[in-house]
């Protein structure tokens, strides 16, 4: 058996992800994912649910009041998500 160099996983796993076609959902999940981290844990706290389609974040929030405050930052909650994703992932942010 032939021995190859040693490749990190985090290669490995972009390989795949990069294979199969499924890197705009890959992001699209890590967006969700770092939605707590932007936002902070008081703010996460009031999120009931979030999810990305055709390239807008929709977020579900169960205070009127958050509602109301978020929707003046939507434009920097933008830029610092899709800042912490690496890439333009999202043009726009729904607030339920």
């Amino acid at each position: 058996m032939k021995r190859t160099e040693a490749k990190c996983i985090k290669d490995i796993i972009d390989a795949a992800i990069n294979e199969s076609g499924m890197e705009s959902t890959f992001d699209e999940q890590k967006l969700c994912y770092l939605w707590p981290e932007v936002v902070g844990q008081s703010i996460n706290r009031y999120t009931t649910r979030r999810y990305v389609e055709n390239g807008v974040l929709h977020v579900y929030l169960s205070s009127a009041a958050l509602k109301n405050e978020l929707q003046f930052h939507r434009g920097r909650l933008v830029e610092s998500l899709n800042k912490m994703a690496g890439s333009n992932v999202i043009t726009n942010i729904v607030i339920h």
